[in-house]
């Protein structure tokens, strides 16, 4: 990229994707970063102060894709709960396994960063979680769901955790496997029909 292009966060995020899909998080560095955008490191560290500020920032932005995505499903109110739970499911199963098989080198690296950023990740799973928290409490309020437990946080992370295998990275290997995507739907269908009236 040309240097008198803007340096911009979003330019470097982008950049920096780049840089760790080719050389991996142990080896990707601030001035591998700075070399492709065609500035000097200072540059990048007026932006992002340090290389852990970076690669923090870098992890956020790759779970904020899948967190867009999903959102969507969660404001199409026009369809019942159980199957915007259901769509939201597919949505995560999908844009999980297309991440670990679509760049397996990149998801790799994220793996390592999501190790390292647990404030991240914490906070990406407490977003889909309470994806799945409104729909449920929208579902209970207007009579096509029940809660099995009074607390719809408690409900909502029970669904979250029953439903681990098909978007924790540490399952990945298994998403790709024969007979996955039978085990998905009698997964959702066993939760979905622990909720229906």
């Amino acid at each position: 990229m040309a240097p008198t292009e803007t340096l911009t966060a979003e330019r470097i995020l982008a950049t920096t994707e780049d840089v760790l899909r080719r050389h991996g998080a142990a080896k990707a560095t601030v001035v591998d970063v700075a070399r492709a955008l065609g500035v000097s490191h200072a540059a990048v560290y007026r932006h992002f102060r340090t290389k852990a500020a970076l690669r923090e920032a870098v992890t956020k932005r790759w779970l904020d894709r899948t967190t867009a995505e999903l959102k969507l499903v969660v404001e199409d109110r026009s369809i019942p709960a159980d199957e915007r739970l259901r769509g939201w499911f597919t949505a995560l199963f999908a844009a999980k396994r297309k991440k670990a098989g679509d760049d397996p080198e990149l998801f790799a690296t994220y793996e390592v960063l999501l190790g390292e950023n647990s404030d991240v990740v914490e906070e990406h799973i407490a977003d889909l979680v309470g994806h799945l928290r409104l729909i449920v409490e929208e579902g209970v309020a207007r009579g096509e769901l029940v809660a099995p437990v009074a607390d719809p946080e408690l409900t909502a992370r029970a669904v979250f955790d029953a439903t681990g295998r098909f978007h924790d990275p540490c399952y990945s290997r298994e998403w790709f496997k024969p007979g996955i995507d039978e085990a998905f739907t009698a997964v959702v269908e066993l939760t979905l029909a622990a909720l229906r009236p």
